[in-house]
């Protein structure tokens, strides 16, 4: 959280001076969804979310748009890292992705994607937002 404030802090001067300044954080599901073992994680995801509408009022006046996306489980090369130290990889990937209502990882592009959108002037009036990209985790509740 203390690097994005900084990054934020550093970006302001310039971003002031730009016709369609924006920031688009990115915080995590877990920071509104109770998951287990991942209080310290969630805690500083809901920090971001935090600065994130903090930043959104502070800066309206100087025209500089901010928001977070929420990221479930993204297949990225640090969980596939972290699967690999399991004893069983495939089994450990096959229950992340069970968590996921649609029954797979959140790919890196899909997040990009998101950012893109939050960043994108053509969506000069979204500010203080929070997009969340994790398959329905959030707000899907999927009988077993």
């Amino acid at each position: 959280m203390v690097g994005t404030a900084r990054v934020s802090r550093a970006a302001i001067a310039l971003l002031r001076e730009s016709e369609s300044a924006a920031i688009a954080n990115t915080a995590s599901v877990a920071a509104i969804d109770g998951i287990p073992n991942r209080a310290a994680y969630s805690a500083s995801k809901g920090a971001i979310l935090a600065l994130t509408l903090a930043m959104a009022t502070d800066h309206l006046a100087d025209g500089i748009r901010v928001n977070a996306v929420n990221p479930a489980t993204t297949d990225t090369p640090w969980v596939k890292k972290l699967l690999d130290q399991s004893p069983d990889a495939k089994a450990a990937r096959s229950a992340l992705e069970s968590r996921q209502p649609m029954g797979r990882l959140v790919s890196p592009s899909e997040i990009a994607s998101a950012i893109i959108f939050l960043a994108s002037p053509v969506q000069a009036s979204v500010t203080g937002t929070t997009l969340n990209v994790d398959g329905g985790m959030h707000s899907l509740r999927i009988p077993k």
